[in-house]
C-alpha cells in the first residue's frame, strides 16, 4: 500500500514538474506570484536595512545623500538645458524633431535560474511586453530587457540572447553585438572594407531604438574574417558581478 501511494505521489509530481515546464498558462501565474513574493521580500529587507542605517548612521548617510542629490539635480539641470536649447532650435527651423529622453532606476528581482548569471527578474512599473529596452550601469551598456511570460526579464551582455547595434572604431563601423556565454562579447556583420583594430572601442550606435548613441561597450581584443564580413570579439566594460540596480532607458527622444 505504502508503495502504491508512494508510486501515485512521485506521478503527481512528475505531472506537475512537467505541467510547470511546458505550459505557459501555468507558468505564468505562478512566475507572477512568486516575483511578486520576491519584490515584496526586497522591499522589506531593504527597509529594514534602510530603518538601521538611518538610526546608526543617519548623519553620514544624510551627508552622502545630499551630495548625490546635489550632483544629479546639477546634472540633470545641464541636460534640460540641453535638451530645452536643442528642441527650441528644431522648433526654430521647423524639423518636426524633439528631444525628451526618459531614463528611470530599476531594480532586480532574482536571477531566472540558478548558475545563469546573465538572466534577471526585474521590478519595472507600468513595464509594457511589445518593447525591448536598454539596460545600463553607470555609464556602460549593461544589456536589454526583453519580455518573458509577460514578465521583464534582463538579459546581460554575455547572454547569447542579448543583441544591439553598435559602432566600432574611430570610423564608426557598424556591426551587431551578440553575447556569447562566455567571457567576452562578439560583434558580427562589421563591414570588411573598414579597418578594425585590436584596441578600438566599442559604443552604441542609437540606430536599433535600444540605447542613445554613444554609450560605452568594451575594446576590441581581436578580429576575424568571415565571408565578406568583420567579427570583433570584444572585452566589455561592464562588470558587475552582483547587480541590484540598473538605469533603464524607456524612451530615446
Amino acid at each position: 500500500m505504502n508503495k502504491k501511494v508512494f508510486s501515485f505521489f512521485i506521478l503527481l509530481v512528475a505531472l506537475f514538474v512537467s505541467a510547470l515546464y511546458y505550459s505557459n498558462s501555468v507558468q505564468k501565474p505562478l512566475l507572477t506570484a512568486l516575483n511578486s513574493f520576491k519584490s515584496y521580500y526586497h522591499f522589506s529587507t531593504e527597509y529594514i536595512q534602510n530603518q538601521i542605517e538611518k538610526h546608526f548612521f543617519q548623519v553620514q548617510h544624510i551627508e552622502e545623500l545630499q551630495s548625490s542629490l546635489q550632483k544629479y539635480e546639477n546634472n540633470h539641470l545641464v541636460m534640460q538645458q540641453l535638451a530645452t536649447e536643442i528642441n527650441d532650435l528644431y522648433k526654430a527651423n521647423n524639423s518636426p524633431l524633439k528631444i525628451n529622453p526618459q531614463v528611470e532606476l530599476v531594480r532586480t528581482i532574482a536571477y531566472q535560474k540558478f548558475g545563469d548569471f546573465n538572466k534577471l527578474w526585474m521590478q519595472i512599473p507600468d513595464y509594457n511586453a511589445s518593447k525591448i529596452y536598454g539596460l545600463t550601469y553607470k555609464e556602460y551598456v549593461a544589456g536589454i530587457v526583453i519580455p518573458k511570460n509577460g514578465e521583464a526579464l534582463g538579459v546581460l551582455n554575455r547572454d547569447i540572447q542579448c543583441s544591439y547595434s553598435v559602432f566600432v572604431g574611430a570610423q564608426h563601423a557598424p556591426g551587431i553585438a551578440h553575447g556569447n556565454s562566455g567571457e567576452h562579447i562578439v560583434i558580427k556583420f562589421i563591414p570588411a572594407w573598414f579597418n578594425i583594430q585590436a584596441g578600438d572601442e566599442v559604443i552604441s550606435s542609437g540606430l536599433d531604438n535600444i540605447f542613445f548613441k554613444g554609450l560605452k561597450v568594451g575594446q576590441v581584443l581581436s578580429v576575424q574574417k568571415a565571408q565578406g564580413y568583420q567579427n570583433a570579439i570584444v572585452d566589455q566594460y561592464y562588470k558587475a558581478d552582483n547587480p541590484n540596480y540598473f538605469y533603464l532607458i524607456r524612451k530615446l527622444k
